[in-house]
């Protein structure tokens, strides 16, 4: 065996397309050499980035945490106070712990997810300016992406900002009777994005907050409840004045009633006058969304009132035009020519009598 031959067989072959560089412990050492230069150079600029990028995010932390805190802080003092006001009798009244919860909850809830959003949004755009990172084309196409979402989901976006300025601005609360337009009922829950209502019948109604275009609360200040009462014209005015002065002024005084009416019963006085009748129209404020059970007592107690005092209630619609006599002559038929046997017409319809038989 000759060793020259096994020595060259194990070197590095020779590369046809450049010089061959054979790794040796020099260029090793040469390398390192270079990378610890390197990283020696570097490092303070390395160190200042993560240290300003760590600060940026404990700031950022620091910040969410205080402002969710104070909110939820607010949030609760404000359902205290309506607790508080709620055991007097005005604030029964005035005040629906739950509405004022839920409302609270939902404006407490938009508050904290805006002040997330605005506060770790700023730390992310701060954390890409400190690494240098071109924040134009990351921009542009949020923008873009933003504008996009916003055709695609323009319905929900609506519902949602449409149910924030409803929060905001009470327009209704739970227990509220409304009329949305597309559903009416009692409010049962107040949602960013569906109002739920109860209707009359026990339905539940789920309406999106985007498609109600106009509000009709009936439990905000007071309500007004109506009442015509139709009688001959041939009553004595004064007599029916002072029966439904006395029905009302006993109901005035009894529960639950004294409560629920905030002021004394009037009698406004002719509404219409008729041929066969006459219309006297009796008002009443009331608490709100008591206005229906009111009217009601007051039909029953002025139907008793007037049935004890021999007053006839009318009903109806009234004629305003005396109908025309029947005339007799209408259900007959006109002569005819056949009802006399000597005309010539029920002669050429008579039968032809048989002539004599022919004999064979």
């Amino acid at each position: 065996m000759h060793w020259p031959a096994v020595l060259a067989a194990g070197s590095p072959s020779a590369d046809p397309t450049g010089p061959t560089t054979t790794p040796t412990l020099d260029n090793a050492q040469k390398s390192a050499t270079e990378a610890a230069g390197w990283v020696e150079q570097n490092w303070s600029t390395w160190l200042a980035i993560g240290l300003r990028i760590l600060l940026i995010l404990i700031i950022a932390s620091v910040l969410r945490v205080l402002i969710r805190r104070a909110l939820t802080k607010l949030i609760d003092r404000m359902n205290r106070s309506a607790q508080a006001v709620e055991g007097t009798a005005l604030g029964g009244l005035l005040v629906n712990a739950e509405r004022r919860r839920q409302r609270s909850e939902a404006i407490g809830s938009v508050l904290r997810s805006v002040a997330s959003f605005l506060i770790m949004g700023t730390a992310a755009l701060m954390i890409l300016g400190v690494l240098n990172i071109n924040l134009a084309p990351l921009l542009a196409s949020a923008g873009v992406a933003g504008v996009a979402i916003g055709f695609g989901a323009r319905n929900l976006v609506t519902d949602f900002l449409s149910g924030v300025f409803m929060i905001l601005e009470d327009q209704y609360g739970v227990g509220d009777s409304i009329d949305a337009g597309v559903a009416s009922g009692e409010v049962v829950e107040v949602g960013l994005r569906v109002t739920k209502l109860r209707g009359d019948n026990g339905e539940i109604w789920y309406v999106r907050n985007g498609e109600i275009k106009r509000i009709g609360n009936l439990s905000q200040g007071w309500a007004t409840a109506t009442v015509d009462v139709q009688v001959r014209p041939s009553e004595d005015l004064g007599r029916v004045r002072a029966v439904l002065a006395e029905a009302t002024d006993s109901m005035a005084k009894d529960e639950p009633w004294n409560e629920r009416l905030w002021g004394p019963v009037e009698i406004l006085g002719l509404h219409e006058v008729l041929l066969e009748s006459m219309v006297i129209r009796v008002s009443a404020k009331t608490m709100p969304g008591k206005a229906v059970g009111v009217e009601r007592e007051l039909r029953w107690r002025i139907k008793e009132a007037f049935d004890a005092a021999g007053i006839r209630i009318v009903g109806g619609p009234p004629l305003t035009e005396a109908a025309a006599a029947a005339d007799p002559t209408a259900s007959m038929a006109a002569p005819s020519a056949l009802g006399n046997p000597t005309s010539p017409q029920s002669l050429a319809t008579a039968e032809i009598p048989p002539g004599p038989s022919l004999a064979k």
